[in-house]
């Protein structure tokens, strides 16, 4: 019995240390990928100009993104956006082809969205990172404890 508690003590350390310094790189690579690309939220964010590099700040910087193109898109999102719209003269009147049917062309609001929508996928993806990496911290630092756990027990035998 004693064997297995000292056997098992230094597993759970040992996967404890490992966890630890993963969750350790995983944060700091996180904050340094995020720091390299020097965003600082607008002021109007939740979190007004401050660089972007932990969880609050990236998620206040993609809930203002999500804010100003909706403004730009008048509130409308990318589904709710026609894929063609009427093309418009310089007085703003619709161009008509030979047959007074309107011509097409692309809605570049739909742009916006596309753009914006990478954006904030990447700022929550760093947001979810800071999370696993916290969770695998914590993980191995209970690790760590149970090790030592059982190695005091296997002391007291």
């Amino acid at each position: 019995m004693k064997k297995l508690l000292v056997t098992s003590s230094m597993l759970a350390i040992l996967a404890g240390i490992v966890l630890v310094a993963g969750g350790s790189w995983g944060i700091y690579f996180t904050y340094k990928n995020v720091a390299n690309e020097k965003i600082v939220t607008p002021q109007d964010s939740a979190i007004p100009e401050k660089p972007v590099r932990g969880p609050l700040t990236l998620k206040a910087q993609a809930d203002i993104i999500r804010e100003h193109t909706l403004q730009s898109t008048e509130g409308k999102t990318f589904s709710e956006m026609p894929r063609q719209i009427p093309k418009l003269d310089d007085s703003g009147n619709p161009v008509l082809d030979g047959e007074g049917k309107s011509v097409m062309t692309a809605n570049t609001a739909r742009d916006i969205w596309i753009t914006a929508t990478t954006l904030i996928t990447a700022l929550h993806l760093g947001i979810l990172t800071y999370v696993f990496s916290g969770m695998i911290l914590l993980f191995g630092f209970i690790s760590i404890w149970t090790g030592a756990v059982f190695w005091f027990l296997s002391r007291e035998r």
